[in-house]
């Protein structure tokens, strides 16, 4: 093994134990320092607080490493096929860790925050950046992909103002409710046409026929399998925030929310 794949496998393993850490340390210690009802939450709620809490910090971290990358990184940008990987390995590791540490925490509080979409877009996205982080192939691709955890502190903040006792109509989670659908809409809907754009730009020249057939279903197939999932969750959280606008405007409670995160 390189030294560079060793260090790649350093970062995955690194950041697994590190949210494993935040999961079961971190988030309830701050979390009983900063939030007055925390502490009077079920066990569940509990589980899913720190979840969602742990989801929150990853997706700000990877985030912004991924703009960081769509912005300033040439080599990626110019040759979305095999440019050079180094940051965007870099940046898919450590989402690996998280991911592989989520699953785990799903299998393992399954009562409290088991999904089963969240099982198959984390497996989706496993088999797909195995080929990226194993062979350095489609960094563009994988670093886009990326872009869409911006809409999870979003997601992650309204389940926290419902938690804690704020109804759907008051204003504050009303605020929350539609700015999470926009965002939610821009990152993981509205860019679609640009991701799949550069798809079909690639699609048979050179640098794609020299991607093997494995590569190919997993870039092609995995973000399908993604996509149809975020149209589904898009078009539940387009019904669930018409129904909050509805009740603020009746001056009615709200319909009490679903479990998952996307929520």
């Amino acid at each position: 093994m390189d030294p560079f794949s060793q260090l790649i496998l350093t970062i995955s393993v690194t950041s697994f134990f590190t949210f494993q850490w935040l999961f079961h340390k971190v988030s309830p210690w701050v979390s009983e320092r900063i939030s007055q009802g925390f502490p009077g939450l079920t066990d569940k709620q509990k589980v899913e607080w720190n979840s969602r809490t742990v989801s929150t910090f990853h997706a700000l971290l990877v985030g912004i490493f991924c703009l960081s990358i769509l912005f300033f990184d040439d080599a990626v940008n110019e040759d979305p096929v095999w440019g050079d990987p180094t940051l965007v390995k870099t940046n898919v590791a450590i989402t690996t860790g998280y991911l592989i540490s989520d699953l785990l925490l799903i299998f393992y509080y399954w009562k409290a925050i088991g999904d089963k979409f969240f099982v198959v877009h984390h497996l989706a996205a496993l088999y797909a950046y195995y080929y990226v982080l194993g062979q350095g192939m489609l960094p563009y691709f994988a670093n886009f992909r990326l872009l869409a955890e911006f809409s999870t502190p979003c997601v992650n903040q309204r389940w926290f103002f419902e938690v804690l006792g704020y109804p759907k109509s008051s204003r504050p989670n009303m605020a929350n409710g539609v700015a999470m659908a926009v965002v939610f809409f821009m990152v993981r809907i509205a860019v679609m046409p640009v991701y799949y754009g550069r798809m079909y730009a690639v699609y048979g020249t050179e640098a794609f026929y020299l991607v093997p057939w494995g590569g190919r279903v997993a870039w092609i197939c995995s973000s399908i399998c993604l996509d149809v999932m975020n149209i589904m969750w898009m078009h539940k959280i387009a019904r669930g925030c018409y129904r909050v606008l509805r009740s603020g405007r009746h001056s009615k409670a709200g319909v009490p929310q679903e479990n998952g995160k996307t929520d």
